[in-house]
């Protein structure tokens, strides 16, 4: 057993995210894990790119709340203790509400063959930032 050493937090490239946000990794598994655990901060209406997990990835709402929205248009509001599964190849994206920081936990695996975790597509528009919302209640 050993406490990992803490890596410095680290501001989102802007290839991959609109607004400020910065992540802390918690955990990078080494082979044979193939888990990876980050802690991202998300400043008001800052979000990420669509995207998908080759093997999905999993979303856990620390504070504040948080927009994921999907292709069909549906933009999902998600609170602190909701843990939201977006399944392997999904597109999507997810970012802070207009009024307010979050913080989540992101959860996905490696590949093992060292191929791509994620697939970074284009910016998500603000229409698509303020598209319909539905709660996870």
């Amino acid at each position: 057993m050993e406490i990992l050493k803490k890596q410095p937090t680290s501001k989102a490239p802007a290839d991959w995210f609109t607004g400020d946000v910065w992540w802390d990794v918690v955990y990078a598994g080494q082979e044979p894990s193939r888990a990876r655990l980050n802690l991202v901060r998300f400043a008001p209406c800052a979000r990420t790119d669509w995207h998908s997990h080759t093997l999905g990835q999993t979303l856990h709402i620390v504070s504040g709340i948080a927009l994921i929205g999907g292709r069909d248009g549906r933009v999902i509001e998600a609170r602190p203790g909701d843990t939201v599964h977006t399944p392997p190849g999904e597109e999507h994206w997810h970012g802070a509400a207009p009024d307010a920081f979050m913080e989540h936990l992101a959860l996905w695996e490696g590949r093992g063959d060292g191929g791509p975790e994620t697939t970074w597509l284009e910016k998500v528009t603000d229409e698509q930032y303020n598209g319909p919302r539905t709660s996870t209640c």
